[in-house]
């Protein structure tokens, strides 16, 4: 049988070592010291941001086409996309049974001239009294109007461009029958176009408080040049200009409506296009942090402050606007106050910590060219 115990010398020798093993795993954190950690300082900047908003693009004239009488198409003398006149024929409706009617309503005036003619000499011979000639004219008069009602028509059967401008879709091809509620197209004039935008009534307020000027309407002549993010994210080469502010809430939107104009000569925008207005903010001398060096709890912004140089303290800051890889600070940061620039996420409040200071650029790279 064999003897399973284990030789006194060698129960003390393990005792030993696992004892020396807790002692340095208790001791490990102290031994290592306070964190190694990056810190800046928060400076100032004079820096453009931008404020964007959903808008729709339209021509600055966009003429409704419709016909003023029901009947077939027998023309479409234009196609999409063309460039009319005002004037020029877009469409050509049937006209047949307008043309019978109008030979039958001058058959009629031509009766009623002759009446009117017979019963001018006997009313001057006194042998008629003159009231069956007044009822005569009276005839004639209303044969006339039914006659011109008709050629009217026959007119409107040949449908014109009301404006100067491009065509738009065209609805309705040969052989639809059309009416005066339907639309046959739109013609648009787009060598400017109108961009419609909105905001909420704090958005809007605080955008006219930060304007420049004494009343609304100083304050929309001196509203910045804005610029067109296009719906492929590219930018429009134009600059545009915000124009006129409704000053309005909506209240079934609770918004206020702009509109923006923008030159459109190479005509790449077009009505119906979307796409968002870029609404230049300019911050001056304002504290500025890294996104990087932030974080978020609870819907509040936070970083960690240096106090004594010993350890990393939350401090909450407010956020006055976002640009590119920075935060621009309303409250809670000084220009000069001390901050972690990174591994925050690594961080507790009150933490000891050993910082390193280093640039403030070389945690906020790379910087857009957006300062000025």
């Amino acid at each position: 049988m064999k003897n399973n115990k284990i030789p006194f010398g060698f129960a003390i020798l393990m005792a030993i070592i696992l004892g020396s093993c807790k002692e340095n795993t208790s001791a490990g954190p102290g031994t290592m010291g306070p964190k190694q950690v990056p810190v800046t300082k928060a400076i100032t900047k004079t820096l453009t941001g931008y404020q964007t908003y959903p808008v729709s693009i339209e021509g600055t004239i966009n003429s409704q086409v419709r016909p003023k009488v029901t009947g077939y198409i027998t023309q479409v003398k234009v196609d999409e996309g063309q460039q009319v006149k005002a004037g020029e024929v877009l469409f050509r409706l049937e006209t047949e049974s307008l043309s019978q009617d109008a030979q039958a309503a001058k058959a009629n005036v031509n009766a009623a001239q002759v009446e009117v003619n017979k019963l001018k000499p006997l009313v001057e011979k006194n042998i008629i009294s003159a009231v069956q000639l007044e009822t005569a004219k009276a005839k004639l008069a209303q044969a006339k109007a039914n006659y011109n009602s008709v050629s009217a028509s026959i007119g409107y059967a040949t449908i014109k461009s009301p404006v100067n401008g491009y065509v738009g879709s065209i609805n309705y091809r040969n052989g639809a029958l059309v009416s005066p509620n339907d639309v046959l197209t739109t013609v648009s004039q787009t060598d400017n176009v109108y961009a419609f935008f909105s905001m909420n009534e704090k958005q809007y307020l605080d955008f006219i408080a930060n304007a420049e000027g004494k009343d609304l309407q100083d304050k929309i002549d001196n509203f910045l040049p804005v610029k067109l993010r296009l719906a492929n994210d590219e930018i429009y080469s134009e600059s545009g200009k915000i124009e006129t502010v409704s000053g309005q809430i909506n209240k079934q939107t609770g918004t206020v409506s702009f509109r923006a104009q923008f030159p459109n000569s190479n005509r790449i925008l077009s009505n119906g296009n979307s796409g968002k207005i870029l609404i230049p903010q300019k911050y001056e001398n304002k504290v500025v942090i890294p996104e990087s060096s932030s974080f978020e709890r609870q819907g509040k912004v936070y970083v960690f402050g240096v106090q004594g140089d010993t350890s990393a303290v939350e401090k909450p800051i407010e956020v006055l606007d976002r640009v590119s890889n920075l935060i621009v600070v309303k409250k809670g940061i000084k220009e000069g106050d001390s901050f972690v620039a990174k591994g925050t996420g690594q961080l507790r409040n009150n933490m000891p910590i050993k910082p390193m200071l280093v640039p403030f650029d070389s945690i906020a790279k790379p910087i857009e060219t957006i300062f000025k």
